[in-house]
């Protein structure tokens, strides 16, 4: 099993208990393609460097998981498409 990092950019314009369901339903993902998450750190709301869809801020998420070589291109599959992602990257940690 290898270690990576999920990023996640959050919509900072939805109700909070959305944006709890929008990282949990990330999570799900991780553990539906085999993963096993292992922490989630929540950086808060910050201002994006550039506007994404006419927003200046959002919530930043990284959630740490270990899984098999498949893992991180299912998750990134099923990302793509969730409401309220403004930008994500699945990187792989090194030991």
């Amino acid at each position: 099993m290898n270690k990576y990092e999920l990023a996640l950019v959050v919509d900072a314009k939805i109700e909070e208990d959305v944006r709890t369901a929008t990282v949990d339903k990330a999570k799900e993902y991780v553990a539906r393609f085999g993963g096993t998450v292992t922490e989630v750190e929540d950086w808060g709301k910050k201002r994006l460097a550039y506007e994404i869809q006419h927003m200046k801020e959002g919530y930043y998420y990284f959630i740490k998981f270990d899984g098999d070589t498949n893992v991180p291109g299912e998750l990134e599959q099923a990302v793509r498409i969730m409401d309220h992602v403004l930008r994500f990257l699945c990187v792989r940690q090194e030991a």
